[in-house]
This record gives C-alpha cells, structure tokens and sequence, in this order.
C-alpha cells in the first residue's frame, strides 16, 4: 500500500509538536488538514496512532513502533531529494546564508573565493543571526543554509551536520568592571552583577537569570554592551579579540573556557541546490588548503 507522504509527514511533525494545532502551524496547514491526514493514516494502517483523550494526543504503543518506521522513510525519501538536487546541473541563482558569531571563521574568507570562481553568476546574501532565529528563517524559506550552536534536536524538517571546528566561549567583563577587580572570584558572585544574555528575536520570554538581565539578539552588540560596562557576558574568543579593542578581559571561574560545537543547518522541506549543497560539503569537510580555487 502506498501511503500519503503528506500524512506520513504531519504524523511525524504532531508527534514532534505534541499536538496537531502545533504541527499545522509547522506545516502551515489548517488542523483539519492536519488532523485528516492522520486519521486517514490510521485507517490505512488499520492501527490508532494516538490516544486523543487528554488534552493533547499522545502516541499509542503502536504509535511508537510506527513513528520510527514512517521517520525511516522520510529519511529515505530526503536523501533522495538530496540526491536528485546534487546530480542537477542547473544551480540555484540566489544562495542566502545565515552566519553565527559562534563559527570561528578560519576557513570563511577562503570558502566564499572559492564559491566566488566556482559559482560566479549566483546571488549570494549573508545574514547574521544565532540559535532560534536561524531555524525560524530557514523554515520560513527566508534562508537556505545556517549556521548555530550545537542543539540536543532539531525539528523534523531541518537537517544538520556538524562542524569539524569548535568555538572557545568565556565569561567576559570590562576591565574597569567591579568584577574585575575580584580576586578568586566565585560563580555565585556573578550574580550580583547584570548580566548580558544572548535574546533571540524567536525567543518571546527573557533568559532565566538569577540577577538582573540585559539582552540583545547578537553576540556582537552584547560585547559592546560588555564593553560599555552594562554587565557580564559569555562570549566567542575569536569575536572579543576581533573586535574587542582590548577593552575585555576574561572571568577565571572554574569550568572556563567552554569549547561549543557548531552545526550546518538546512531545511528539508526547501533542499538548498547544487551550490548551497557544494557550500554544506565545504563547511562540513574545508580543504586542507587554500589553494583548492577550483571545482
């Protein structure tokens, strides 16, 4: 029997979301539609997918045994969508890219020279942004590759891959900070002190804090912000000595610096084409050198 991939996708997404009012607005599909495919699955499978007595639908035991299988499927189907878009010759005329200031650029001036001579004729954008900010505009179809901080998950539409790189993190204060001047400085003093979190513009609650909060939705402006004196902040090396001044010094707290991995991040429901598949290959796997300009 050949089953709707429609409903084979909205069972995975309300099984993800905990409810199929959640899924429909993922899959931005009115519930009826949502909640339609699902039943029509059940009655394909001859099998009841969710218990929908409570509040929120939960998956049967038999739910559960099948979810896996329907998530190995669309597995399948999406590393042969990945395939198709490789073996096309025709790429994409605009790649848009989402950078966050969690990526140590090493490798990032040498990939765009050779993105530069290998698609010469593609538009190419490049925003900044971090955590949920990025899958948000990779699901909106607002952006075809990211970049974030390694996550626990990811939805079921966005695919990653992890970077071979990793990012120092440390707590940072100006150094004219009454932090600063702390000696064997403890972690329960830092919340005396604001602190400065990163906020996405997703993100609709203010970081948990024990202090007091400032927040900003970059890495960036929360090191000027640090620099003014506003409060302490965890913040990438590369970016502190970038751009810094010197005005920063680092917090010797136990347990610091942090390395944090990055991941590549696409959306699977809008496969980047060849270029943007070109450009996940370099980021996952960088040339040893810089000398490989060419295809």
């Amino acid at each position: 029997m050949r089953y709707s991939p429609e409903a084979l996708t909205a069972f995975v997404e309300a099984a993800d979301a905990g409810s199929f009012s959640a899924a429909a607005r993922k899959l931005r599909k009115s519930q009826s539609t949502v909640s339609t495919a699902i039943a029509n699955l059940e009655v394909d499978l001859g099998v009841t997918l969710f218990d929908r007595q409570s509040r929120h639908p939960v998956l049967t035991p038999a739910g559960q045994r099948v979810l896996s299988h329907v998530q190995a499927i669309l597995a399948a189907s999406e590393r042969l969508d990945e395939l198709a878009v490789r073996l096309s010759t025709q790429p994409e005329t605009r790649l848009t890219f989402v950078l966050s200031d969690t990526y140590q650029p090493t490798h990032h001036e040498a990939l765009l020279r050779r993105f530069e001579q290998r698609y010469p004729d593609i538009e190419f954008e490049c925003q900044i942004a971090e955590d949920q900010d990025v899958i948000e505009l990779l699901q909106s179809g607002r952006a075809h590759i990211g970049m974030v901080e390694a996550q626990a998950s990811y939805p079921p539409d966005i695919g990653a891959a992890r970077l071979p790189e990793q990012t120092d993190m440390s707590i940072f204060c100006s150094r004219e900070h009454p932090l600063a001047k702390m000696e064997s400085l403890q972690p329960e003093q830092l919340h005396t002190f604001r602190e400065l979190c990163l906020q996405p513009y997703s993100r609709r609650e203010m970081p948990r804090a024990q202090g007091q909060v400032w927040s900003a939705p970059s890495y960036l402006m929360l090191l000027e912000m640090a620099e003014q004196g506003f409060g302490w902040a965890t913040l990438p090396h590369w970016l502190v000595k970038q751009f810094g001044h010197d005005k920063l010094m680092t917090l010797p707290l136990r347990g610091w610096p942090k390395k944090i991995s990055v991941d590549a991040v696409w959306s699977k429901n809008n496969q980047p084409g060849p270029a943007g598949s070109w450009f996940i290959d370099q980021l996952i796997d960088p040339p040893e050198t810089d000398d490989d300009l060419l295809p």
